[in-house]
């Protein structure tokens, strides 16, 4: 798919120019008030919703993404609501975010580094409810890295990393969604080393010299489009 414009003219002002291109980070994108409703809904969904995965648990809405395309599925009101504001800031080359995946982390849970493949229009937003994290982004691998060798290879470092925020909004484009991995470290404490703060840390009030971080439970809401999707009205007529 042919990479979008990066720049997002509405949130200039929220660019992290220390990061890797075209990163925006949001904080108090939405208020308190409304991360506490959304986590309300969030975990009064019904017990099939949820999938188990190793090192997380989620809930998939709007559909299941495939290469042959999306059946598209309607999402519930609440969620919808969050999806028409970020729809809003014209991520999606003028159309509207469709799919929604609702992650749980608990402390000590993360996820490996890893990119969010061609299914989806190359542009990811976040929305961080409950707690903070620290999302740290890799070089890809290549085919050399995996081949044997005498010596154990070390593990790869990260080139930046972002601090998270509850309430933050997040938004990954360009070289940054296209190219570079993301992840999250298990852990249950980020500790803050004043000689490698986050890129964003001048937007967090948390992000101080040697803070020593506590995770609690924190859902994200990865909000994306899928570009290919299935008219329903063509499934019926099969």
């Amino acid at each position: 798919m042919e990479e979008p414009d990066a720049s997002v003219p509405a949130l200039e002002p929220f660019r992290v120019e220390q990061a890797p291109p075209t990163i925006y980070y949001v904080p108090d994108f939405i208020s308190k008030e409304e991360e506490e409703y959304l986590l309300r809904q969030v975990f009064n969904a019904p017990k099939p919703k949820w999938t188990q995965l190793s090192g997380r648990k989620l809930q998939n809405w709007g559909g299941l993404p495939h290469p042959r395309g999306m059946v598209p599925e309607r999402l519930p009101p609440w969620l919808q609501r969050y999806v028409d504001k970020v729809s809003d800031l014209s991520l999606f080359g003028g159309l509207p975010a469709n799919h929604v995946l609702v992650n749980q982390y608990l402390p000590g849970e993360g996820i490996m580094p890893h990119e969010d493949g061609p299914l989806y229009y190359p542009t990811v937003s976040t929305i961080s409810l409950g707690s903070h994290t620290v999302l740290e982004f890799y070089e890809p691998r290549h085919p050399e890295d995996d081949a044997p060798t005498e010596q154990p290879r070390p593990l790869p470092r990260p080139i930046a990393s972002l601090l998270l925020e509850p309430r933050s909004l997040l938004v990954l484009r360009g070289r940054a969604y296209t190219r570079l991995l993301h992840g999250i470290a298990a852990t249950r404490v980020d500790v803050l080393e004043a000689t490698s703060l986050p890129c964003n840390a001048a937007a967090c009030p948390s992000a101080l010299p040697g803070a020593r971080l506590d995770r609690s439970t924190r859902v994200s809401l990865t909000i994306r489009r899928v570009p290919r999707v299935l008219r329903t009205s063509l499934l019926l007529s099969k």
